[in-house]
């Protein structure tokens, strides 16, 4: 397999891993207190508030008025977050790490009751779960399973710091993002929505909404302004929402293609101690034995640096290209091996519950 030569890996993508374990917020939990007294705002040096294009503008009451019904606020130990409502049977999507750890939960709703809930199955993979209350007849959201194009306006409605049915706005920023640096503590944090609609702890598991009212993405994450960020947020796409939640809904699990290894970021030390050109590349920490990277030949000290038709500069690269693949699909996968091009076929397999 000819490889085209690989550029050295930009700047920005070094600081931005180095930046993710020390103030990229893995969730958006908020603590579970009730709010009588708002915290003062923030100077302009702190955040930015993102405004919507003004001709849209006129839109947003009309859409934060027709979707507000159908966001609930999650109460799970001692913080909370936010939730979509599914289905009009009681079934609430959310997100995986807002009910972690927890079996029952309370739900508050939007016209003021608050319910019993019962988490009913989770996917930490796509950091995606399901809550269902004893309640029928609830005002299901609609989804859209499109992919929204840039610049379109967005809307994310949630409870941020236990502040229910707040509704901020934006655009969409940018698709099939990935935050770097996030492979080594999370699968979750790629192929992501990026919007400048505000984002804060709370909004976990809250509605990313477009013009026509439909949910077009699951709120994820945020990069705080102490890292240097401006309006950066993230949310799981309808798609992947939508498709893990009937998964889950089936039979309690949601499919994910699993290679069997651990990956690993490419620093410069390691690249220069492995005679690497650059730090482009996933490298194999370890190879699960008997696994589908065992079989394929995959050892570790190998580089992964192309995965199907996908190229991969980082670990958080090779988890998203997985997202495209399904258990038992065959697929090339490209590697440098001691300064050598190789190439492996790999028989995906299903990812084991417990990984």
């Amino acid at each position: 397999m000819d490889l085209a030569p690989r550029k050295p890996l930009p700047k920005w993508r070094r600081t931005a891993a180095a930046v993710f374990g020390v103030v990229l917020l893995a969730g958006c939990t908020a603590p579970a207190t009730e709010q009588e007294n708002p915290a003062p705002p923030s100077s302009p040096t702190e955040s930015a508030p993102a405004t919507a294009p003004s001709a849209e503008g006129e839109l947003i009451p009309d859409i934060v008025e027709s979707v507000q019904p159908s966001v609930v606020t999650i109460f799970a130990g001692e913080g909370l977050g936010s939730g979509v409502i599914y289905d009009d049977g009681g079934l609430i999507l959310t997100n995986e790490h807002v009910v972690r750890g927890a079996d029952e939960v309370e739900v508050g709703f939007a016209d003021g009751k608050r319910s019993a809930g019962t988490v009913r199955a989770v996917d930490r993979v796509t950091d995606l779960a399901l809550v269902e209350v004893e309640r029928t007849g609830l005002p299901a959201a609609e989804f859209e399973t499109a992919l929204p194009r840039v610049g379109e306006l967005a809307v994310v409605i949630g409870s941020p710091l236990g502040f229910a049915n707040t509704a901020t706005a934006g655009i969409i920023s940018g698709l099939h993002r990935e935050i770097p640096g996030s492979a080594t503590n999370s699968q979750s944090l790629v192929d992501l929505i990026q919007t400048d609609a505000a984002i804060s702890p709370g909004n976990s598991g809250g509605a990313l909404v477009d013009r026509n009212g439909k949910v077009m993405g699951i709120s994820e994450a945020y990069i705080p302004p102490q890292a240097g960020a401006v309006s950066l947020g993230f949310a799981i796409p309808a798609a992947t929402a939508v498709q893990v939640a009937e998964e889950l809904l089936e039979d309690g699990v949601a499919d994910h293609a699993y290679l069997g290894l651990v990956p690993a970021a490419i620093t410069e030390p390691i690249a220069a101690q492995l005679g690497l050109p650059d730090t482009r590349g996933a490298l194999v920490l370890s190879v699960v034995d008997g696994g589908p990277a065992d079989d394929a030949g995959i050892r570790p000290g190998d580089v992964i640096v192309s995965i199907g038709d996908d190229a991969v500069e980082t670990p958080e690269d090779l988890l998203a290209a997985l997202r495209g693949h399904e258990p038992g699909e065959s697929v090339p996968v490209g590697l440098s091996r001691g300064g050598e091009s190789v190439e492996a076929e790999i028989t995906l397999a299903d990812r084991p519950v417990d990984q």
